[in-house]
């Protein structure tokens, strides 16, 4: 009873326009309080204010229980649904973070496996990280820019972005984050004939030798001309809190 009624009060909460109806007979959660959420509390560099998150866990744990009970239905387009599935995976790895706060790295929970607990509740069925990642994300989209979209909580992830992401501005978010991450100097360091990048790279190969090699993939975002002999080195991976110091 109590649960209820801590819900009942967050659902007040929140703007009238946060759970909105789907055009179609599917419910559908609209993502506005998220996405203010994330611009008062993630910088555009991608810093998380994980201090001032704190203090309004509860209104995030409404907001991805609200996600849950809400799936895209089967008509809903593409984009609608990519765009639902990342948002739950960023929203659901900040909500880790949060109840394990403070912590040092995402990695300090669950034995160095946070990607492994099901804790996330999605139309009644327990999901993990892991499993939104590589059965839902990579399985059925099959889009290596998804790599720079989700977020694992450190230093040399890409950023977690400070907005939701939109079915509308979808293919516009995706590719300004691929770029973005692949140029950025902190994250990979590029020139013509050696490429010292990211281990997502690594990690991931076969998803971005989807058309070609991994030098073919960033050659489509690169600032800066890569040939395809470049020696290829890759970067330790630094798993510290993507927050402030």
């Amino acid at each position: 009873m109590i649960f209820l009624f801590l819900m009942s009060s967050l659902l007040n909460w929140f703007p009238a326009a946060t759970f909105a109806p789907a055009n179609d007979a599917a419910p559908a959660v609209s993502c506005e309080w998220w996405d203010q959420w994330l611009k008062k509390n993630v910088s555009a560099s991608g810093v998380v204010d994980y201090k001032s998150m704190k203090a309004d866990q509860a209104a995030l744990e409404t907001f991805i229980h609200e996600l849950g009970l809400n799936v895209p239905s089967a008509s809903a387009s593409k984009n609608e649904q990519f765009a639902y599935w990342i948002n739950l995976y960023n929203a659901a790895t900040v909500e880790l973070v949060l109840q394990h706060y403070p912590v040092k790295s995402i990695r300090d929970i669950n034995k160095g496996k946070p990607w492994d607990l099901p804790f996330i509740t999605v139309d009644g069925k327990k999901y993990s990280l892991n499993n939104i990642e590589h059965d839902i994300l990579r399985s059925k989209f099959a889009d290596p820019r998804i790599h720079f979209a989700i977020n694992c909580a450190s230093r040399s992830c890409p950023k977690l972005m400070n907005g939701a992401f939109i079915p509308d501005k979808l293919e516009s978010q995706l590719n300004a984050l691929t770029k973005s991450f692949i140029n950025d100097t902190a994250k990979n360091k590029i020139t013509a004939t050696q490429i010292d990048i990211s281990e997502i790279f690594n990690w991931y190969q076969q998803d971005f030798m989807q058309k070609g090699s991994v030098i073919d993939f960033l050659n489509s975002w690169s600032a800066t001309p890569i040939s395809a002999t470049a020696s290829i080195h890759y970067l330790n991976y630094d798993w510290s809190l993507n927050e402030s110091l």
